[in-house]
């Protein structure tokens, strides 16, 4: 699987998750700073390294995504303002289960101050092995979600 992975630090975590997924066979494209950088220009800040990784999926050229910050809600809020994307912050495997199996999630949002490297393994492992199982309510849902992107014009 094409996956399109960004972080605003490159901290062990964000090592440890790159190295499983390419042996897991994954082709990964990183968006972010190098080795032992936290963000130092406004291409590495998490606004920028979200839509990277959002806009990888929309065009094409990654089939999922995975994004980091210090607690995983702002890569979460910026991928999520990128039409089609449906960014969900998960802490634990099974947020993560759920994620998949009822909101058809494709991007897996990670806090850098909450999630261990076991943790992570874990949310991982469930995020692969679920997919999303066609139903008249979650259908129904996504459909409500799809066109909020695509009626809303309202703002704050």
């Amino acid at each position: 699987m094409k996956l399109a992975v960004g972080a605003d630090e490159r901290t062990y975590v964000v090592e440890e998750v790159l190295k499983y997924l390419e042996a897991e066979g994954h082709q990964v494209t990183y968006y972010g700073p190098a080795v032992g950088e936290s963000y130092t220009t406004p291409e590495t800040y998490w606004p920028a390294v979200a839509r990277r990784v959002a806009e990888a999926l929309v065009k094409g050229e990654a089939d999922e995504g995975i994004l980091f910050c210090w607690t995983g809600t702002g890569v979460s809020i910026a991928a999520n303002k990128v039409r089609g994307i449906r960014a969900a912050l998960c802490v634990d495997a099974e947020t993560a289960r759920g994620a998949r199996l009822w909101n058809n999630a494709n991007v897996l949002c990670l806090s850098l101050r909450l999630t261990s490297w076991p943790v992570a393994k874990e949310i991982l492992t469930a995020w692969f092995k679920t997919r999303y199982q066609p139903n008249p309510t979650d259908d129904t849902c996504l459909a409500q979600i799809a066109e909020l992107e695509r009626t809303s014009t309202l703002s704050l």
